[in-house]
């Protein structure tokens, strides 16, 4: 009887980590057009963030949470890979998270600043017309 119940025990949890694992814990809708919207807003708020922001190192952490979920979501659909919104996000998206990798402590240059600002204007645009 007790092997039983270890077995029924190890089954039980087996199940309960595989259908863990396999659930969506990332922020994203699914839907590319808002998910795009939503971490073009967040993105804009960390580059508007003041460097003696109180609340600055929570908001530099949901944007990296949300660049990597943007990424991990849609990397791979490839009927988004090809988008022109979805090439200029990505290069926004790995210029600010190689920025925060290579220099956590700093703030955001002004040049990066401006470039990334151009970059997410051409994204909502793209979006705008559908692409």
């Amino acid at each position: 009887m007790k092997r039983y119940w270890s077995r029924l025990f190890a089954l039980v949890l087996v199940l309960a980590i595989a259908l863990m694992g396999c659930s969506s814990p990332d922020s994203l809708t699914g839907n590319y057009s808002q998910d795009t919207l939503a971490v073009v807003d967040i993105m804009k708020n960390v580059l508007e963030l003041p460097n003696d922001a109180p609340d600055k190192a929570a908001i530099q952490a949901e944007a990296r949470q949300k660049i990597n979920d943007f990424s991990a979501r849609y990397q791979r659909v490839n009927s988004v890979s090809g988008l022109g919104s979805f090439t200029t996000m990505r290069t926004a998206l790995n210029s600010l998270a190689g920025h925060y990798s290579s220099y956590p402590n700093r703030a955001v240059p002004e040049k990066l600043k401006t470039r990334l600002d151009k970059e997410l204007q051409q994204v909502e645009a793209a979006l705008k017309r559908g692409g």
